[in-house]
């Protein structure tokens, strides 16, 4: 029989997309068979995330150098695991928690213990030779029973704004959106097609077609409205149907341009009251047909958000990012208010592959719907796409359809697509 036991975790530095150090650790089970993990960092933090734990060292890397963390992983975290069932994810999750002792994880760093908690469960899938999306499923419907029956819808960053763009646009991201019942491939390859005829129509007008982090383009445009119309002829060039085959989704990242006055956009040339901008985004909504509204107000405007649920909750997936964190607390008081619809959700908001999977539970069973997520510093690492798949997430976004670190985890689902729907 195959030993599933932990022989040895190691940790390194290496960089993420937006050349950043960031760690990668390798679980090697005493059988031989090992997993690595690499874990993705944020440009735009939320106040209530898990911390990640950098070495502050102005001389090295800006102060962004994770040698602290590697050092967590293999000098702490590694001789406390030794010997422990790579099969016990909850078990080896816990001791971690508990060898941390913080409540944010901020000791030992939730990059530290994020990576080796990735690590094990792909060793472990290794050993028993299941597909990582499977065996994520399998340990997921522990938690709440979920058959595999269908593919995350992608929903695709083609224009960037705010921190991860040019510092022209103020909304962070603006997205295509395809149809629900398009299978995987097809939907891809609408945003894909979309995102062609917008890079000829940015080139055509002189507008910038350098992509920012994510892999949207990084136009120089005059304001928000100005890149919705864009996104509108775009779609006016395919054969898709706007509303129909295809709709629009923001990410509008509203704390960060939340001042004591109100939300000051270059739309406006006055700060906005929450009230009047709720009616802005009522009439973007109305305009454009929206369908993701994320991040619409400040992170801490409890009585905004559920106010904007109410007004169109019902029509619109107003999902929360910096609202939520991936917090299972944050999460309860939002279901207790009524205050989103939808949860955007991120790994290294939370620290470790078990609580991820009791927050996902809490939300499906409470009628919120998924957004599985990456982050703006990524790696080439694709088990955010397997745990999309696992988890049965109503979206996932991953970005671009461009830049290697994104288009890995879009090729990653056509791999899973071909293996589970080839026949369909």
């Amino acid at each position: 029989m195959v030993s599933t036991k932990i022989y040895t975790i190691i940790a390194r530095e290496i960089l993420d997309s937006r050349g950043n150090p960031t760690i990668e650790t390798m679980v090697v089970l005493e059988s031989g068979y090992r997993g690595v993990a690499a874990v993705p960092a944020g440009t735009s933090l939320g106040k209530y995330e898990a911390r990640e734990l950098r070495d502050n060292d102005e001389t090295r890397y800006g102060g962004m150098g994770v040698l602290k963390a590697v050092a967590a992983v293999n000098g702490t975290i590694s001789p406390k695991l030794r010997g422990f069932d790579a099969l016990d994810q909850r078990g080896l999750d816990q001791a971690m928690r508990e060898l941390d002792g913080t409540e944010d994880k901020s000791k030992l760093g939730a990059n530290s213990i994020l990576s080796v908690s990735l690590g094990v469960a792909a060793a472990a899938a290794a050993a028993g030779r299941t597909p990582l999306y499977r065996y994520l499923n399998a340990m997921f419907s522990q938690v709440l029973p979920t058959t595999i029956s269908r593919m995350p819808t992608p929903t695709v960053n083609v224009m960037n704004g705010g921190k991860h763009g040019a510092g022209n646009l103020d909304f962070q991201e603006f997205q295509i959106v395809p149809a629900s019942n398009l299978r995987y491939s097809d939907a891809l390859r609408l945003a894909v097609e979309i995102y062609q005829k917008l890079k000829g129509i940015l080139k055509y007008r002189n507008a910038s077609t350098a992509v920012g982090y994510e892999g949207g383009f990084a136009p120089n445009l005059y304001t928000n409205l100005d890149a919705m119309e864009l996104l509108q002829e775009a779609v006016r060039a395919t054969p898709y149907r706007f509303g129909v085959d295809v709709f629009f989704g923001l990410d509008v990242a509203a704390s960060h341009f939340k001042t004591d006055r109100g939300y000051q956009i270059r739309d406006k040339e006055t700060p906005m009251s929450p009230k009047d901008f709720v009616s802005y985004l009522s009439e973007l909504h109305k305009k454009y047909r929206l369908l993701i509204l994320e991040d619409a107000l400040d992170e801490d405007d409890w009585t905004g958000w559920t106010e904007l649920t109410a007004r169109f909750g019902h029509e619109v997936m107003i999902v929360g990012d910096d609202l939520l964190a991936t917090n299972p607390r944050r999460l309860a008081k939002a279901i207790e208010q009524k205050a989103c619809t939808t949860i955007l959700l991120k790994p290294n908001q939370i620290g470790t592959l078990s609580e991820f999977f009791d927050v996902v539970a809490s939300a499906k069973q409470h009628g919120i719907q998924t957004i599985v997520s990456h982050r703006s510093g990524e790696t080439n690492d694709t088990i955010i796409a397997d745990l999309g798949v696992a988890v049965q997430a109503d979206y996932v976004k991953f970005g671009g359809p461009t830049r290697g670190e994104r288009v890995a985890k879009y090729n990653r689902l056509l791999q899973i697509e071909a293996e589970l729907f080839a026949s369909k």
